[in-house]
């Protein structure tokens, strides 16, 4: 952020090839040796292409998730109740707040070799989900804050040795 192409929309995937799976492979690094990400949208390296990658397996919120997930054209079909969440992303790297997102969701989705996929999802899995497909629509979690002045904070950095001091 304030790159503009983080809101610029994502297209669908037509063609599932080698070259679309080797791409999913090199977002998949990006995903791994960023700070504790737990997902990451083809947008935020710069692809406009409908592919997201999320694995909440690792977090402290794991139960229920599906573990790594990659999914192509991702769909969002049905929500079902509403809970406020800290977030934090990538591409927002300074700053994390607060976001009103669906508890549980419906989600449709292909596949790298474009087979359907369908999933339930609750909790922070859900969040993590709603999250990077906000990404492919070029919405960024500042963008659904209540309030900027109340619902975003800037992220604490921690040091070795103990010492803590606040974000840039």
């Amino acid at each position: 952020m304030p790159d503009p192409r983080l809101k610029q929309p994502s297209e669908l995937v037509e063609q599932f090839d080698d070259a679309l799976r080797a791409f999913i492979d090199d977002l998949e690094e990006t995903r791994v040796n960023g700070p504790a990400a737990v997902g990451i949208a083809a947008p935020q390296v710069g692809d406009f292409r409908r592919v997201i990658i999320i694995d909440c397996s690792q977090t402290r919120k794991p139960v229920p998730n599906h573990g790594r997930l990659v999914l192509v054209n991702p769909e969002i079909s049905k929500w079902d109740g509403f809970e406020l969440g800290r977030e934090g992303c990538l591409s927002v790297p300074d700053y994390t707040g607060n976001v009103i997102r669906a508890e549980r969701i419906k989600l449709t989705a292909q596949d790298p070799y474009g087979e359907p996929l369908e999933f339930d999802m609750e909790g922070y899995e859900a969040r993590a989900l709603q999250h990077e497909v906000d990404h492919l629509d070029g919405i960024l979690f500042v963008d659904r804050l209540v309030s900027r002045r109340t619902d975003l904070f800037q992220r604490k950095v921690y040091q070795k040795g103990g010492k803590k001091k606040q974000g840039k």
